[in-house]
C-alpha cells in the first residue's frame, strides 16, 4: 500500500489503476517533437553556474537592504518612497531565488541554500522549507492542475471576487507569516495537534486551500527544524524589540509593508504564471505547457515583475531542471526551431497587462461560484 504526500491517505489498487487510465488519456495530445527537443536542451543546459548565482543574489539582497535602510531612515518623503521602491524591487528578486533552490542540485552551488535562508528567507519570513518538497508536486504530471497540486486553482473559472480575495491574502501575508513563526511555532512545541495543523495548513507557499502537507521526514526534517527555529527566533526578537522600544514602531511597519508589497507583487506574477483554465483534469505535458505562460523579450518589464527566469514560466515547465540563467538561450533555440504558430509559440504572450485582462475577462464571462 502506498501513501500520498498530500494527506497520507492510502492509495488502493483501484485508485492506482484509475490513475494509470487517466495517465493514458493524458497522452492523447502530446507534441513529441517539442518534448524531445526540450529534453535535449535540458541535457545541455542543466548545470547551475555559481559565478552567476552568487553575484546576482548577493547584489540584489545588498541593494534591497540599502533601499530598506533609506525607506526607514530617509529624512524626506521622496527619499523614503524611492528607498521603498528599490527595496521592494530588489528584495523581491532576491526572494525569488527560493524557486531556484527547489530545483537546483545542491553541489552545483554549494552553500547557496543556507546563505539565502540566512540573508533573505528568514528576514522575509519565507524560509525555503515553505517551498521545498512541495513545489515539485506542482511539476508532477499526475498532480498538475488537480486538487493535489498545492500551486493551482482554476482562477479563470472562478467569480471575480475570488481574484480580489486572492490578492488580499497576499497583502496580509507578512502579518500572517509573523504570527505563524512567533506564535504557532512555539505553541507547536507543546501541542502535537497544533504541530500537525501548523505543518499541514500554515507551512507551505500554497494557493490551493484544500492542500494539506505531510509531516517532514529524514534529513529534510532536520533542515526544516533549523530554518523554522531561525524564523521563530527572528520573529519573536523583532516583536520584542518593537515592544520594548529598541525598534521604532514606524520602522517595523515600514519593514512589514515592504515585505507585504513584495508578496503582493509575487501574487500578481502568480496570477499570470498560468492561464488557470484547468478544472481538475490530468493534462499531458504539452497541455500543461500550453496552460502556462512565457512573457519573453523584446519587452523588458517582465524582468522586473517576473525575475530570476520566471518570465519563462511555461518553458520552465518543459525544462524544470534548467537554471534560470540558461532559459533565455533555451527559449531562443526553441523559438527559432519551431517558429510562429507552433505549440511552443502558443505559450508566449506580449505583456502583463494583456494577461491580466484575459484572466479578468474570463472570470467575468464564465466564472463559477466559489
Amino acid at each position: 500500500m502506498q501513501f500520498t504526500g498530500r494527506d497520507l491517505a492510502p492509495v488502493t489498487p483501484y485508485m492506482a489503476l484509475m490513475e494509470n487510465v487517466t495517465a493514458q488519456k493524458a497522452k492523447a495530445f502530446e507534441d513529441n517533437d517539442l518534448i524531445r527537443e526540450a529534453a535535449a536542451l535540458t541535457r545541455e543546459f542543466s548545470v547551475a553556474k555559481p559565478g552567476i548565482y552568487w553575484p546576482d543574489f548577493l547584489g540584489s539582497a545588498l541593494v534591497g537592504y540599502i533601499g530598506l535602510y533609506f525607506a526607514i531612515t530617509g529624512s524626506q518623503l521622496a527619499i523614503q518612497l524611492a528607498g521603498a521602491a528599490v527595496a521592494i524591487t530588489f528584495l523581491y528578486r532576491a526572494a525569488l531565488f527560493i524557486h531556484e533552490i527547489t530545483h537546483m542540485k545542491r553541489d552545483h552551488v554549494p552553500g547557496f541554500r543556507w546563505v539565502w535562508n540566512f540573508l533573505v528567507g528568514i528576514p522575509m519570513l519565507i524560509p525555503s522549507f515553505t517551498y521545498e518538497d512541495t513545489h515539485n508536486q506542482h511539476h508532477s504530471k499526475m498532480r498538475y492542475g488537480t486538487d493535489r497540486d498545492p500551486e493551482y486553482l482554476p482562477l479563470a473559472l472562478m467569480k471575480p471576487h475570488m481574484l480580489v480575495f486572492f490578492m488580499a491574502v497576499a497583502a496580509l501575508g507578512s502579518i500572517g507569516f509573523l504570527f505563524r513563526f512567533a506564535v504557532l511555532s512555539p505553541l507547536s512545541l507543546i501541542s502535537p495537534w497544533v504541530r500537525r495543523e501548523t505543518v499541514a495548513r500554515f507551512s507551505t507557499l500554497s494557493i490551493n486551500p484544500s492542500y494539506r502537507r505531510a509531516l517532514p521526514e529524514g534529513e529534510f526534517r532536520r533542515d526544516w527544524i533549523i530554518m523554522e527555529t531561525g524564523a521563530s527566533l527572528w520573529s519573536i526578537g523583532v516583536l520584542t524589540a518593537v515592544a520594548v522600544g529598541w525598534i521604532p514602531l514606524k520602522a517595523f511597519l515600514i519593514y512589514l509593508t515592504i515585505v507585504a508589497a513584495a508578496l503582493v507583487l509575487n501574487q500578481v506574477r502568480t496570477l499570470v504564471a498560468h492561464l488557470w483554465e484547468n478544472d481538475g483534469e490530468v493534462l499531458s505535458v504539452t497541455e500543461q505547457y500550453l496552460d502556462s505562460v512565457n512573457v519573453p523579450p523584446p519587452g523588458i518589464m517582465g524582468e522586473f515583475w517576473a525575475p530570476v527566469g520566471l518570465r519563462y514560466h511555461a518553458l520552465h515547465h518543459l525544462v524544470p531542471s534548467v537554471p534560470y540563467h540558461a532559459l533565455p538561450e533555451v527559449h531562443r533555440r526553441l523559438a527559432a526551431k519551431f517558429g510562429d504558430g507552433s505549440n511552443y509559440d502558443k505559450a508566449n504572450y506580449p505583456n502583463l497587462r494583456s494577461l491580466l485582462a484575459r484572466l479578468v475577462a474570463s472570470s467575468v464571462r464564465g466564472g463559477k461560484a466559489a
